[in-house]
C-alpha cells in the first residue's frame, strides 16, 4: 500500500519526538545522577516533549527531510535535535569520568527505544492485518530507524555530540583540552557533512548493520 505525505509524516511524528526529547532527558536524569541538578532545576528531566522541543531542529529540519524524501526521491539521512539539556560538568562528583556518562545516555536511550519499536513491530507482526495493525507497524519500523540514525549520529567523534564529549573524557588531560576547543566548528562541520551526503555515506553502514541486528535478535 502507498502513502502519502500527511500519513507518512502522520507515521514518524511520534518516534521522531520521543526519539529525540526523550535522548535529551536521558542527559539529565544521569547528570542528576552524578550529582549535578541543573537540568532538574530547569524542568528538563521530564517525559514531556514540549519541555525539550526545539521548533527549529525536532519540527521543521526533520519535517524538510522527509518532505525532500517523499516529493524528490532523496535519502538523506533523517536528522533533528531538542533544546540541550544543561549539563554544568564543574558539579559532577568528577567531572571528566561522569562526563563519559552523562554522553553515553543519550544514544543508550535510543537504543532502548529502538529496542522497544523492535518488541512493537514483531507484536504487530504476530497480529491480523487489519487497520490497526499495519499503522503500527509502520510506525515501528520508522521508530526503529529514527532511533538507530540517532543513536549512531551522536556516537561519531565529533563536538557537540556525545562521542565527542566521550572522546574528551577518554583522552589524556592535554589531548582532551586541545579537542575540546575544537567544539565551536563542530556542528558547521556537521552540517556541511549533511548536506554533501557524506554524513550519509559515513553513517548508512553502520545503521544497516545495526538495524539487521535487531531484526535478527527480534527474528523480524
Amino acid at each position: 500500500m502507498e502513502f502519502n505525505l500527511v500519513q507518512t509524516i502522520a507515521i514518524y511524528a511520534l518516534p521522531v519526538v520521543f526519539a529525540i526529547t526523550m535522548h535529551e532527558a536521558a542527559h539529565g536524569y544521569v547528570a542528576r545522577h552524578f550529582g549535578d541538578n541543573t537540568a532538574e532545576r530547569e524542568g528538563r528531566i521530564s517525559l514531556n516533549p514540549i519541555r525539550h522541543v526545539d521548533l527549529v531542529g525536532t519540527i521543521i529540519v526533520p519535517l524538510l527531510i522527509l518532505v525532500t524524501s517523499k516529493l524528490f526521491g532523496a535519502s538523506g539521512i533523517l536528522f533533528g535535535w531538542a533544546k540541550p539539556v544543561p549539563v554544568n560538568f564543574d558539579n559532577l562528583r568528577r567531572p571528566k569520568r561522569d562526563m563519559l556518562w552523562v554522553a553515553a545516555a543519550g544514544p543508550a536511550s535510543n537504543l532502548v527505544m529502538a529496542l522497544g519499536w523492535a518488541g512493537i513491530l514483531k507484536f504487530s507482526t504476530l497480529m491480523e492485518s487489519n487497520s490497526f495493525s499495519l499503522p503500527m507497524g509502520l510506525m515501528a519500523e520508522a521508530g526503529i530507524t529514527v532511533n538507530v540514525v540517532l543513536m549512531v549520529l551522536n556516537l561519531l567523534p565529533i563536538l557537540p555530540l556525545d562521542g565527542g564529549r566521550i572522546a574528551v573524557s577518554l583522552l589524556p588531560n592535554r589531548m582532551a583540552y586541545a579537542y575540546s576547543r575544537m567544539e565551536p566548528w563542530g556542528f558547521p562541520i556537521l552540517l556541511v557533512l549533511l548536506f554533501t551526503n557524506v554524513l550519509g555515506m559515513i553513517l548508512n553502514p553502520m545503521v544497516r548493520a545495526s538495524i539487521g541486528l535487531i531484526e535478527t535478535i527480534f527474528q523480524l
